[in-house]
């Protein structure tokens, strides 16, 4: 959508003026240039469930994966250049094995049913009729697209066991979504399964998995086998130990001794704080990554949590994320709150394509019908596409900056947001031993959140001494490329 012809020229008009050395910032913020919170290791996407319906999109794959403009429903849309892929390991087959089936929940959606490779208990070779290799094809053919494209970092993840390891046999949870719903002889076997897949993949699918998670929000007391619309399973602390040790035993007897082990994929900051505390030494040093779900959205203790990661010496992942709001504005605001105080170093968004705003693209992946870029989309394009991996993560000196500096390139990127009245705002870089060069060309980018600028560069911005501003609209995000910068 456009801007009124009114509302137009104003912004003409104030971004010409944004490059007269007379003007003033409304706002000022001071990038540190000391802080290190991070190497960063980059944006990503998990893979379920959308790619397991349109994963034989190549175009997809380009907007997903890559970071050339692709054309897309009669646009000319940037590529977001994810590097990181979550694919996830299936709990569900068709088969029946001694008369016993998976359990369905009557309010399963079905394009959330993924098929798992271990179709029964006869035999854990992964050459033997007990496995089959050819189901969930799209999902993996995506995974082989993103790494064709650039994607560097993959992880395996599970909702839950595979069906037949279940103690009801329902691979959405327990009857009552607070039980464990793994079978106690078989928390070795979901290692198994796990540890298998890792080593199949790395032999026959050209991907090696740099992490495998073994839960997906285990602590959650929402995993009901009779009302569930998904793949969960709920496991107690303790539990989650147990199989945490039995995975890195698997792993290792399998050759995958530098496959690191995240856990636990909590829905909450809190949560994740809760169970990190409570997994024991013996867990906790065998986990390499912590991972955690940002559906806390503006609450919970980032800071709390990632001072027991640092603490620990662990990395730490915001592994999931998704909301509803097609305008991208919560968006921004819990990748600020994440970057400020959560510091992880990768950030992994839920859904790319589906329906009711949590979409990046909206889309019905049981209808197979695929609809329009969302503004979200172009919001997260400003962070993705200039955060890139190997970054080294500062302190943006406010609650509306981020801040990510590249030593080989010498160049400073910086994202900020503006919700506040029409205004300028400024950018102090006089801490930097070389804060670019007066003068000097400063390209940004801007999106307008709701609707407006969808990722629309500019050359109109420059260093004036060891500064430089740029004229915000309400609900602008822009992201600014300094050259010549040294800490």
């Amino acid at each position: 959508m456009k801007l009124s012809t009114s509302r137009e020229w104003l912004f003409s008009l104030a971004l010409t003026a944004a490059t007269l050395p007379s003007a003033e910032a409304d706002m000022t913020t001071t990038i540190s240039s000391s802080t290190n919170w991070g190497t960063w290791e980059g944006f990503g996407v998990s893979l379920a469930w959308w790619a397991a319906a349109f994963g034989s999109h190549s175009e997809l794959a380009d907007l997903f994966f890559s970071t050339k403009t692709t054309s897309y429903n009669g646009a000319q849309v940037p590529g977001l250049g994810f590097t990181i892929a979550r694919y996830n390991a299936g709990a569900c087959s068709s088969n029946t094995i001694n008369g016993s089936a998976m359990v369905v929940s009557p309010k399963m959606i079905p394009s959330r049913q993924v098929d798992s490779y271990w179709l029964d208990w006869q035999s854990s070779s992964p050459s033997s009729s007990s496995w089959n290799w050819n189901v969930d094809a799209k999902q993996r053919n995506m995974l082989s697209m993103a790494k064709a494209r650039g994607a560097t970092t993959f992880e395996l993840f599970s909702n839950s066991p595979t069906w037949w390891m279940c103690i009801n046999h329902n691979p959405s949870g327990s009857n009552d979504g607070t039980s464990n719903n793994l079978q106690s002889w078989n928390y070795d076997q979901h290692a198994v399964y796990l540890a298998t897949i890792a080593q199949y993949a790395a032999a026959h699918w050209g991907v090696t998995f740099q992490s495998v998670e073994a839960f997906n929000e285990p602590s959650s007391g929402w995993w009901n086998g009779l009302t569930g619309t998904q793949e969960g399973c709920h496991f107690d602390v303790s539990t989650q130990a147990t199989v945490i040790g039995n995975l890195r035993s698997e792993l290792n007897r399998r050759g995958l001794g530098s496959t690191l082990i995240a856990s636990s994929d909590e829905n909450t900051y809190d949560l994740a704080i809760s169970t990190w505390k409570n997994l024991g030494s013996a867990a906790t040093r065998q986990v390499a990554r912590i991972n955690v779900h940002g559906y806390q959205y503006g609450q919970g203790r980032r800071d709390t949590l990632y001072s027991l990661a640092s603490g620990a010496g662990k990395r730490l992942w915001n592994s999931e994320y998704g909301e509803s709001d097609a305008t991208g504005r919560s968006l921004v605001d819990n990748l600020l709150l994440d970057f400020r105080w959560l510091h992880p170093t990768a950030w992994v968004y839920w859904q790319a394509i589906d329906g009711g705003g949590w979409g990046l693209i909206d889309g019905d992946n049981d209808k197979l019908t695929l609809g329009a870029v969302s503004q979200k989309y172009y919001v997260l394009a400003q962070f993705a596409r200039h955060i890139r991996p190997g970054m080294q993560i500062l302190d943006g000196g406010s609650n509306y900056t981020v801040a990510a500096y590249d030593s080989n390139a010498h160049k400073l990127v910086i994202v900020a947001a503006n919700w506040g009245p029409d205004q300028y705002l400024n950018f102090d870089l006089s801490h930097f031993s070389k804060p670019g060069v007066s003068g000097a060309l400063v390209p940004r980018w801007t999106t307008q959140v709701g609707s407006g600028a969808q990722y629309v560069s500019h050359s109109d911005t420059h260093m004036s001494g060891s500064k430089f501003w740029s004229y915000f609209p309400s609900g602008a995000v822009q992201t600014f490329e300094v050259a010549n910068v040294s800490l």
